[in-house]
């Protein structure tokens, strides 16, 4: 049984990543994820990524990357009726998240005071680029502001090519699973006393949480954080080899994971070697090792390197490309994806990512695709509760 949140409701009113994100964390563990959506277009994803014809359509690969499982709705919050339709599906809810700028739903009369009169236990859940304080939080917020704000850009890339984006929205995606395991911490609060929550996730703090090991250099040991590319500052040999036909990340970050190395590559002698005795003395001098440890390399293909290497121990992976983890072995034995017929806009099948656990061996996966803009306003709005659907005649 994957549907952990089964009988909670939740409301979307999220654009883009951070907060569609966090609230599909959800629907896949089975909660009623009901996005609210701009009469006029939807969420700006549906018209983002690299299919024009699906951005035409209204079902961009953004939009559609993360909203299986979800049911739409289209209100203007700005009209008086649409309102009070929308509070009716607040009285409904359980939780409810949000992606707006700081007072965009407190000017709206639908911030979380006016929201908890009309659902006292309501578990709100504001997502932000600065957070709901401070002098930032009016401004806008996009994903690589924050990783250039964050720190992450400034550690990011080699000493030449620094400071270097990461190469997906990381923090809009921290973000996300932030506000997904708040949202999921309150709920059970919620069920236990009654009592609702206030959550306000800043991106940056997400983003900087993250960044533990490096901040924590520098707080704790005055050590200012610098790009090393490919290279693990906490050990040697530990990144990025070239072999016979690629890349192998090796981590033999400990002394009998480095000893195996050297005798599985046909260089014992590396291991007696004062510049790589030791930890500390391997980082002094992980250029040279790594010179060494290449040449052996290169005798053999990367995938039969990493077969041999791990299999003694010591820990290997291929550089592999998105196309070629997805499929690996261990990806298609795992079911990280779910596979649907007959999306609308689409002509042909679709296939989306779960999230990164199981729950007692079972994956959970999104039970229906993406929803077409407003293709639940009937089902929704005819299935409230009595209290809500007396008051939606009135």
């Amino acid at each position: 049984m994957t549907e952990l949140l089964s009988g909670i409701r939740v409301l979307d009113l999220t654009n883009v990543l951070a907060g569609p994100y966090c609230a599909y964390q959800l629907a896949l563990l089975g909660a009623d994820v009901i996005k609210v959506e701009v009469p006029q277009g939807g969420d700006l994803a549906r018209q983002l990524g690299g299919s024009p014809k699906l951005n035409s359509a209204g079902m961009g690969a953004s939009f559609l990357a993360q909203n299986a499982g979800k049911r739409s709705v289209v209100l203007d919050l700005k009209n008086p009726a649409d309102r009070e339709r929308f509070l009716d599906l607040v009285a409904s809810a359980d939780a409810l998240v949000e992606n707006f700028r700081p007072g965009v739903m407190d000017r709206l009369g639908l911030g979380y005071e006016a929201l908890k009169a009309v659902r006292p236990g309501l578990v709100y859940c504001a997502i932000s680029g600065f957070g709901q304080t401070g002098p930032m939080r009016d401004n806008p917020a996009y994903d690589q502001i924050i990783q250039g704000l964050s720190g992450i850009m400034s550690i990011t890339g080699t000493p030449e090519t620094a400071p270097l984006r990461v190469g997906y929205p990381v923090a809009d995606t921290l973000g996300g699973l932030v506000g997904a395991f708040a949202i999921a911490s309150a709920l059970v609060r919620q069920k236990t006393s009654g009592e609702g929550a206030f959550l306000d996730v800043s991106m940056l703090e997400c983003t900087l949480s993250a960044l533990g090991w490096p901040v924590s250099n520098y707080l704790t040991a005055a050590v200012d954080p610098q790009p090393m590319g490919n290279e693990n500052m906490t050990a040697a040999p530990s990144g990025a080899f070239r072999t016979g036909d690629g890349l192998l990340n090796i981590a033999a970050n400990k002394q009998e994971q480095f000893v195996a190395l050297c005798r599985l590559i046909g260089r014992p002698e590396l291991a007696l070697d004062q510049r790589f005795a030791e930890r500390e003395t391997r980082k002094r001098n992980r250029a040279a090792l790594k010179v060494e440890i290449e040449d052996a390399l290169v005798s053999a293909p990367a995938a039969v390197w990493e077969e041999t290497l791990n299999r003694a121990g010591v820990p290997a992976g291929r550089v592999l490309t998105i196309p070629q983890v997805l499929a690996e072995p261990q990806v298609l034995e795992r079911q990280v994806t779910a596979n649907f017929e007959d999306v609308p806009g689409m002509d042909r099948p679709l296939t989306v990512l779960r999230g990164g656990f199981m729950v007692d061996g079972a994956a959970p996966l999104p039970t229906k695709p993406p929803p077409a803009l407003g293709e639940h306003m009937d089902e929704v709005f005819a299935d409230l509760p009595p209290r809500a659907k007396a008051k939606a005649r009135a």
